[in-house]
């Protein structure tokens, strides 16, 4: 799979912007306060997303806080990140997204509700979560992404782990190394050049290494994708999916296709359908495989948070 495609096009909602735009001038010139400008907050449109947050992920982690006036939760989550950002000094940026001055950027990041919060490293969404922590969970949150991006090379050499190290009051949890592991280098190389099976022994070797790398998981996830999806005759299994809704089988390939695709909601649907209108093998495999397509996103993606909710409602 290719990271997910930020780029914006299409017009753009002006009078949505310039609404948004007028009432925190109105809630700064009423309260005295405004957002942080020091560069370690910044806002961020439509039109300034790639380079202020795509680009800028590739040197620095961004933090994605997407709010909106009206939103309770989001005035007690604000500050917090605010707070923290400031407090990072610039080994993270936070990059703030008014979602009601910004209605194609929400759809963009499949927003579905507020706030949002979400994590972009190297140009691709990370990690993610709803609601209002307290300071506390988000400390926590902060430092395992930041040990991600320090793995990725995202980092300056040692800030994961001091961020970590806070986050868990004083204990080491990262574990992680201070360079990109060279396994990572050896399935990157081995995926551009077509050798699928060179590069899932590369992201297999580092989870002997290190089982709970998620990372590794994602990529061999990823490449067990690829290699099924390249096996598909795509009109053929979207006809048998088409004509037998409660084949698990058949509305697997199509849910590999559509995740391969970008369409992740679509995918995870499909087989939540299977498992609500079938019982026994078939539901069992459907089951199965649904929770294995889980591994291919950050595991507090949204989506997966929001499918597993329905799984589990589902089965139990």
């Amino acid at each position: 799979m290719q990271p997910r495609d930020f780029s914006l096009y299409g017009a753009v909602d002006l009078g949505a912007r310039q609404a948004a735009a007028q009432r925190r001038q109105q809630t700064a010139q009423s309260d005295g306060s405004a957002t942080p400008s020091d560069g370690a907050v910044i806002e961020v449109t439509e039109q300034t997303f790639n380079t202020d947050v795509v680009e800028r992920s590739r040197t620095t982690p961004v933090v994605i806080d997407l709010w909106a006036d009206w939103c309770g939760p989001c005035k007690q989550l604000s500050p917090v990140l605010e707070k923290l950002a400031a407090e990072a000094d610039g080994t993270w940026i936070l990059a703030k997204v008014d979602v009601d001055a910004n209605p194609q950027l929400a759809a963009a990041l499949q927003v579905q509700s507020i706030p949002m919060v979400a994590a972009v490293i190297g140009g691709q969404l990370v990690d993610a979560f709803l609601g209002a922590m307290p300071e506390a969970q988000v400390r926590q949150w902060l430092g395992q992404v930041l040990a991600v991006a320090e793995k990725m090379g995202v980092l300056p050499e040692g800030s994961a782990g001091v961020e970590a190290d806070a986050a868990a009051g004083g204990a080491d949890p990262s574990g992680y190394a201070d360079q990109l592991p060279p396994a990572y280098e050896q399935a990157r190389a081995a995926m551009e050049r077509g050798d699928l099976d060179a590069a899932a022994r590369a992201f297999e070797e580092e989870l002997a290494a290190s089982p709970g790398d998620p990372i590794a998981k994602a990529g061999l996830a990823q490449v067990s994708l690829i290699r099924r999806v390249s096996s598909y005759d795509q009109a053929q299994a979207r006809r048998d999916a088409a004509g037998h809704p409660d084949d698990a089988a058949a509305q697997i390939k199509v849910a590999d296709i559509d995740l391969a695709s970008g369409r992740i909601d679509e995918a995870f649907d499909r087989l939540l359908g299977v498992i609500r209108r079938t019982s026994g093998e078939e539901r069992d495999q459907a089951r199965k495989h649904l929770v294995g397509l889980f591994d291919i996103l950050p595991p507090r993606d949204p989506r997966v948070t929001k499918a597993r909710s329905t799984l589990s409602a589902l089965l139990f």
